[in-house]
């Protein structure tokens, strides 16, 4: 007896404008199964789903949910149909607590609201997802690994046949994905579809069953996980192969550019140490909660340390804000680009020559438009961003085109250590090789750059050197020669 598909989309098309972001896409998903879709940002994966949850409405083609077909007028159509959906951009309420969020869809439907069991239930969906967060704390104030366990949460919250989780491990740690991928067992266990879009290979290779790919908008083709293999769905991805990712570095690192002694900050970072030489790259490693993060931001002051010096060519930096910081030589990339990294409803001009607006001013402070025009046109060619034009929105852009306009107004900046955290967060396979390549070629020209990411390989294969860190507290750094994603691992845990 044949199985009736859970999911299945027909000849789905979609235009913006005039812009066609999807053409005919078709995809079938089985019940109990893991699908992975796969495509570049701008193929139309996320368009495609957002007309699933019922956030968009198809142009043309047919939706069918368990061999019947269904029109889906909004998102509230589609929870009913047992759709849940968590985008990689969270749609979380900061001001909120954590039980608020995640029953936030139950306050229309009760009477009366009951804080305590709903702070209860809250903690044990949390418990049970294997993390532990406070259900009173604000959702603004955790971490954005936490925000994303929040977000799951909620959609587990409701009762759901099939499960989109959009790029759901971009700011998790090798240990936390491994949890996420017990949750993605325990609910195909149950006979939940999952639709699971990322640009990691081995995770698709690791938890899905099946893989669709799409490309401009148009279904490519559509494989079993056991008949394909990584190169050749990067083949269907790209319309072409892909070379080696990571490039060797041909440069002679130079004298020490910045030197952290001993910064502290509340007690997420405790007493940390590092140096970094000009065309060095440091890879920053450690699980969710290590202190990453809040160790750049100290270093960069957007947090305020309480403890420790920062050396900028063996002169200690008196800065007291993101400003001076920038104004002394020093460059940050973010990890959550929507919120700090770009002003979406900016040009990709405006983003780009902001942090350095006297290169393209005269004496009183006026613009110089010709001059503005050849800075930003030289960076789009450069760094290969893919725009209509200078004038366009960052908003309107695709994931990686907006990571590599964040970096490009550092590189517009002329800084001299250079900050990046999680680089290559929900960018997809071609263009991570670009922003690779633009690391190598900043080391190449001697700036100093620290890396945060939690992708191991990604840091074994552009650093020089590795810091892991636990706690708040550095455990160990590794040299090149003693790479290994084990070796990591166990640094990140504890295990010396």
């Amino acid at each position: 007896m044949k199985t009736i598909n859970r999911v299945e989309l027909l000849n789905i098309a979609k235009a913006f404008g005039g812009v066609k972001a999807l053409k005919d896409v078709s995809l079938q998903v089985m019940p109990g199964e893991v699908h992975a879709l796969l495509g570049e940002n701008g193929a139309g994966k996320s368009t495609l789903m957002k007309i699933l949850s019922g956030a968009h409405h198809k142009d043309n083609g047919k939706i069918f949910i368990d061999g019947e077909e269904i029109h889906i007028k909004n998102t509230s159509d589609s929870k009913k149909l047992g759709i849940g959906i968590i985008y990689q951009e969270f749609s979380l309420v900061p001001d909120l607590s954590v039980s608020e969020n995640i029953f936030l869809n139950r306050f229309s439907q009760d009477t009366w609201v009951h804080w305590k069991d709903m702070a209860q239930k809250a903690s044990e969906l949390i418990q049970s997802l294997g993390f532990s967060i406070n259900p009173l704390q604000k959702v603004g104030s955790l971490s954005i690994a936490e925000q994303q366990i929040v977000e799951i949460a909620k959609a587990l919250s409701e009762k759901v046949k099939v499960l989109i989780l959009d790029e759901p491990s971009a700011v998790l740690g090798t240990k936390d994905v491994e949890k996420l991928f017990d949750i993605i067992r325990g609910l195909k266990e149950q006979g939940v579809s999952i639709i699971y879009i990322s640009h990691h290979m081995n995770e698709i290779f690791t938890i899905a069953d099946r893989v669709t790919v799409i490309k401009d908008g148009a279904t490519v083709e559509s494989h079993y996980i056991k008949d394909t293999n990584r190169d050749s769905l990067i083949a269907l991805m790209l319309g072409r192969t892909l070379g080696n990712m990571f490039e060797e570095r041909k440069v002679a690192l130079g004298e020490e550019v910045v030197s952290v002694q001993n910064i502290s900050y509340k007690n997420r970072v405790k007493d940390v140490s590092l140096s970094i030489r000009a065309g060095e790259v440091l890879g920053l490693a450690g699980l969710v909660g290590s202190g990453r993060t809040e160790t750049a931001e100290a270093i960069f002051v957007a947090v305020k340390k309480d403890n420790g010096t920062v050396n900028l060519y063996n002169k200690e930096l008196k800065s007291n804000s993101p400003s001076d910081s920038v104004r002394l030589g020093i460059g940050m990339v973010n990890e959550d680009r929507k919120q700090k990294g770009v002003l979406l409803s900016l040009s990709v001009a405006q983003n780009i020559t902001l942090t350095n607006l006297r290169s393209i001013s005269n004496r009183f402070g006026f613009i110089i438009k010709n001059r503005e025009d050849k800075i930003v046109d030289d960076l789009i060619d450069k760094l290969k961003i893919k725009v209509a034009n200078r004038e366009m929105f960052v908003g309107n852009l695709s994931g990686g085109n907006q990571q590599k306009v964040a970096i490009a107004k550092w590189v517009n900046r002329g800084c001299r250590f250079l900050i990046v955290d999680e680089p290559t967060r929900g960018v997809d396979v071609g263009a991570k090789v670009e922003i690779y390549t633009l690391i190598n070629e900043l080391a190449e020209k001697g700036i100093a750059i620290l890396v945060i990411s939690s992708e191991t390989a990604e840091l074994m294969g552009l650093c020089d050197r590795i810091m892991v860190m636990k706690d708040g507290s550095v455990q160990g750094t590794l040299l090149k020669n003693e790479f290994s994603e084990e070796q990591i691992l166990r640094l990140a845990i504890g295990l010396k």
